[in-house]
């Protein structure tokens, strides 16, 4: 009793020393979720906005974008895995818009991934000044995601880098399938499932360039990871750091990487594998959208906060497999974790969270304590980009049919 009394004065003194900014925060996070929601297109605009002046902001000042904003510390250093899976996302924004402020972002950050690049293809972990500054297989396959898709959009100048990257990530695959030599020295020891996102950076250069052996790798690891698939489509080893409740964020990760699996090769194993997940957690997503941030290996609620980037993430999923198969459950789910993140949105207001994704709502959730995370943005905006498409193809269609009956 008196280590939990202790536990509460010393929350409460945490609170009372917080930034005014953050006590507000956190203020009207406990009022309750948002009524308002400000509708897909807005709400992506903004994201992309908030993404764009990450970079402007970046405490390093590099063309790389800033891993976060805090309403504590202010706005951080570049973050080189991150800024390597946002260049696809502000490409295919700009596509839709005919932006060229996000193409031209984009460069800059192709650039900067390039310039940091080591000599043997891999790319370093944590913040660009974070210690120590080793290859990291994570980060790597994560900047291979935007050098890929810098290939497919400009071409030449980013090939040499691609392809150092992704034989680098060949060659130091496990036989097994799994990537140990190069982990991370930012979270917990020990073997990823989620990795399989890392794959995912290995399919999209080889759909480049099918002939080196990097789908076949990427597969590899897929492979590997669903020996860690319990029958209830839940995941081990899946975690930054609690692998017996691993945050939506690793999930997401986990479940998009043999997805992808599925889309390059066709096997019906892997969309079985990803039906599992999905299965099990749309059965969690309640009416409003709610989705605790970590889950247990029954698929129970390990905490009440949800981790905003995570639900963006299995959204993305759930649609993915909506076309994939047609079963509206995926899609209803998927609206409706996509309807919460954006009421979490301000898309007025202060310009340093104007647009931006809390890592946690409430905000002094344990994921991302109140930080404006790049890559809850960068999922965000993904997400809510696919449901758009979603449902402008369904209005279409329904528009089709009528002229028909016409």
């Amino acid at each position: 009793m008196f280590k939990i009394i202790s536990n509460k004065i010393r929350e409460m003194r945490q609170k009372v020393a917080l930034p005014e900014a953050a006590r507000a925060e956190l203020k009207r996070d406990g009022e309750g979720l948002p009524t308002g929601d400000p509708g897909l297109e807005r709400s992506v605009d903004e994201s992309i906005g908030w993404l764009l002046r990450a970079q402007e902001n970046s405490a390093s000042a590099d063309g790389g974008v800033a891993r976060d904003f805090s309403l504590i510390n202010g706005w951080a250093s570049s973050y080189p895995e991150t800024t390597g899976y946002i260049i696809p996302t502000l490409l295919e924004y700009a596509e839709w818009k005919n932006d060229e402020l996000a193409r031209n972002g984009a460069r800059k950050m192709l650039d900067w991934c390039v310039s940091i690049q080591f000599d043997d293809g891999g790319f370093q972990g944590g913040k660009i000044d974070s210690k120590p500054v080793v290859p990291v297989t994570f980060n790597t396959g994560q900047i291979l995601l935007g050098l890929a898709a810098g290939v497919r959009v400009f071409g030449e100048p980013y090939s040499a880098s691609m392809h150092k990257a992704a034989n680098w990530l060949r060659d130091s695959l496990d036989e097994d399938g799994c990537w140990r030599k190069h982990p991370t020295p930012f979270a917990k020891p020990g073997e990823k499932a989620y990795e399989t996102h890392v794959s995912w950076g290995l399919f999209e250069a080889a759909r480049l360039d099918p002939h080196q052996g990097w789908g076949e790798a990427g597969l590899r690891n897929v492979d590997w990871a669903l020996t860690k698939q319990k029958e209830n489509g839940w995941f081990g080893d899946c975690c930054l750091n609690e692998p017996s409740r691993p945050l939506t964020h690793t999930i997401g990760y986990v479940l998009r990487g043999v997805l992808e699996a599925y889309r390059l090769s066709g096997d019906e194993r892997y969309l079985a594998a990803a039906r599992k997940t999905a299965e099990a957690i749309i059965r969690i997503v309640d009416e409003e959208g709610y989705l605790p941030g970590r889950l247990d290996a029954d698929w129970r609620p390990a905490v009440k906060w949800v981790c905003l980037t995570g639900s963006v993430q299995i959204a993305h999923c759930l649609l993915l497999l909506h076309e994939m198969t047609g079963k509206q459950e995926y899609r209803a789910a998927a609206f409706r974790l996509n309807r919460f993140v954006r009421r979490t949105m301000k898309v007025a207001g202060d310009p340093d969270v104007r647009g931006g994704i809390k890592g946690s709502f409430p905000v002094d959730g344990d994921y991302g304590s109140f930080e404006y995370l790049n890559w809850a943005a960068k999922f965000f905006a993904d997400a809510n980009m696919l449901e758009y498409r979603i449902r402008e193809k369904e209005k279409n269609g329904q528009e089709e049919m009528r002229k028909c009956h016409d």
